[in-house]
């Protein structure tokens, strides 16, 4: 979709959401995004899309190659209203497609050698997998990965749930990103690719508005 579609799709909006929808995109980012690997519980999964949209990833590749299409559900309810979901039905595609795309694949996962999060080097564009709460990563995306990192607990648990654990990961990397001379923002093409996504879940009547704009070119 070009500007000037977009332009008048968004003169519809009121000069508040235009103005939110401009802040919000300031601070988007595609330099870091985050990969599910077939959560059980989706209210996890809802969770995780929620910190993705509070920490500006645009982002959320969910796996559904053990338990199928399990997130329709979440979708209609609108968990992911705010960010992109890009569904796979192998965790092999997912690997491919995201190496693919320049980025470096990162398992998060106490269970292997890896770095704490204090200590990990946020250097180019990475993917965040996240593992099912039972049985975690599957050693496809062990043996795959570029890299680990973990979030040190000190208690009898050694775990952290998944949702908790994207959270404290995306807060902490997020902030870093955008406090370094890294090159983390939209382009313009990503620009124009979310607005045309976030109109289309805004306006109520968005195809009969696009028909109206197409009737007038």
């Amino acid at each position: 979709m070009n500007t000037a579609t977009i332009q008048y799709l968004e003169s519809y909006l009121t000069p508040r959401r235009q103005q939110l929808f401009k802040e919000v995109l300031a601070e988007r980012t595609r330099f870091l995004t985050v990969a599910i690997e077939d959560v059980g519980h989706l209210h996890n999964t809802s969770a995780v899309m929620r910190s993705c949209d509070a920490f500006g990833v645009q982002d959320v590749h969910v796996i559904e190659e053990l338990k199928g299409k399990r997130i329709d559900r979440e979708i209609a309810m609108g968990a992911q209203k705010w960010t992109t979901v890009h569904r796979y039905d192998s965790t092999k595609n997912a690997l491919a497609q995201l190496k693919q795309n320049g980025y470096r694949i990162v398992a998060t996962t106490p269970h292997h050698t890896a770095h704490k999060l204090e200590d990990f080097k946020l250097n180019q564009p990475t993917a965040l997998f996240f593992g099912s709460e039972k049985d975690g990563l599957t050693e496809t995306v062990i043996e795959a990965a570029d890299d680990y990192v973990y979030i040190p607990t000190f208690g009898f648990t050694q775990s952290l749930n998944i949702s908790v654990c994207a959270a404290i990961l995306l807060q902490e990397l997020t902030q870093r990103m955008r406090n370094s001379a890294l090159d983390w923002d939209l382009k313009e093409s990503d620009i124009l690719e979310i607005k045309e996504l976030w109109l289309k879940r805004n306006l109520k009547d968005y195809d009969a508005l696009l028909n109206q704009y197409k009737t007038q070119e």
